[in-house]
């Protein structure tokens, strides 16, 4: 499966917004979407495409040296295929050309698919924030991944990727 990573944009945010909705209880808007990819001068958000359909993005904050992942959400008909760890990779490698030597997530305690994932990318579970979810009251953990290697990403070329 041959896909393509693209900068999201207006044109993306109807199938966003599926995935968006079937993928957290409370779903971020299109007005929030559409802040972040046009107002938001620390945010890039990034699009996974695979036969002219979006199949997941993610997103994330850049400020000074350190990226703070925003959101990520794969199609749910195609997780278990590889692509959120692609996606995940092609985040950190956006990181990293921009500069960013470190990087932080929050992720649910229920979110065991999630936590293993970037517990594979080399993130460390290294606190709580306490009632973080509103929408359930679930903590948050907070995952960090520190010292990202510029040379680790040198492989990977924009545009497609087998996954």
């Amino acid at each position: 499966m041959a896909v393509a990573f693209e900068k999201m944009s207006a044109a993306h945010l109807d199938q966003v917004l599926e995935i968006e909705k079937v993928s957290f209880p409370t779903p971020w808007s299109r007005d929030s979407f559409m802040g972040e990819i046009q107002q938001n001068d620390f945010a890039l958000y990034i699009v996974a495409v695979y036969d002219g359909a979006v199949i997941g993005y993610g997103g994330m904050w850049l400020i000074f040296n350190e990226a703070h992942i925003t959101n990520v959400a794969v199609r749910p008909d195609l997780r278990g295929k590889n692509i959120g760890k692609a996606l995940m990779l092609e985040i950190i490698r956006q990181a990293v050309i921009r500069g960013a030597n470190s990087m932080t997530l929050e992720v649910r305690p229920s979110n065991k698919t999630a936590r293993r994932l970037y517990q594979g990318l080399g993130f460390e579970e290294r606190g709580v924030r306490k009632h973080y979810y509103v929408d359930t009251n679930e903590d948050a953990i907070i995952m960090w991944k520190e010292n990202l290697p510029a040379q680790e990403f040198k492989f990977f070329h924009a545009g497609r990727r087998n996954v």
